[in-house]
């Protein structure tokens, strides 16, 4: 199971340039958060049910989520080529992978999206880690296990956004993302499942998608974030 390994920081050299202007975030627009599938109060939804065992619980979600993001990455994939997305990014942010040697590689977005989706679904079906059969006990890791696929899966649609949300206008998508997205923020925080800090590049949206959760998709509610604001300072992951 080493193929999951933290992604690391490193701080960029300074260059003496100033930072170029962020680009205008299309799906911050209000015409386009307003879009959902369903009306449905996911903050009840993601809430560990009575008599439910939390691994159960986590293991059952977790593939759920993988595949949903998988479907919804696979729906603008001929989009992430290594030409148009020649680095892992999100806004400021490039993400690296790190193999089982903990060596750096600088890949591109389609294939990190690989390396992510291929060590995720040697997770999910591998009995000893995410077992299916009765008296079947997970194991002591699966929780921190649980929480680097979220933390990868997060890295995806983010990457989704920030590349390819015109992609998803063009196929009318973006009500289905939206969706997908509230719903696996408001799991993962009600687990504590990712760091804030990880989260903390989409917190502008994460603030208007999940703040309407629990009243209407077009409601004001009162969510709460457990971030600050959307500080995009970490250059390299």
């Amino acid at each position: 199971l080493s193929f999951l390994i933290f992604c690391r920081k490193s701080k960029g050299k300074p260059n003496g340039k100033k930072p170029a202007p962020e680009e205008k975030k299309l799906y911050l627009e209000p015409e386009y958060t307003k879009s959902r599938i369903t009306d449905f109060e996911f903050k009840e939804l993601v809430m560990l049910p009575r008599e439910i065992d939390l691994n159960e619980w986590l293991a059952s979600n977790t593939t759920t989520f993988f595949h949903h993001i998988n479907l919804q990455y696979s729906t603008i994939s001929e989009f992430c080529t290594g030409e148009s997305c020649q680095t892992m990014a999100v806004c400021n942010t490039q993400y690296y992978w790190y193999d089982e040697r903990g060596k750096k590689i600088k890949c591109t977005a389609p294939q990190y999206v690989d390396f992510v989706m291929s060590s995720v679904q040697k997770l999910v079906t591998d009995e000893d880690v995410f077992p299916t059969k009765y008296g079947k006990e997970f194991p002591n890791s699966f929780e921190s296990l649980v929480k680097k696929i979220c933390k990868y899966l997060f890295h995806v649609l983010a990457h989704i956004y920030s590349s390819h949300f015109k992609e998803t206008l063009a196929l009318e998508l973006h009500g289905h993302l939206n969706t997908l997205y509230t719903h696996f923020i408001l799991f993962i925080r009600e687990f504590n499942l990712v760091d804030p800090k990880e989260t903390t590049i989409m917190d502008d949206l994460t603030e208007v998608l999940c703040s309407s959760s629990g009243s209407s998709s077009n409601g004001s509610g009162n969510g709460s974030s457990n971030s600050t604001g959307a500080q995009n300072h970490v250059k390299e992951r």
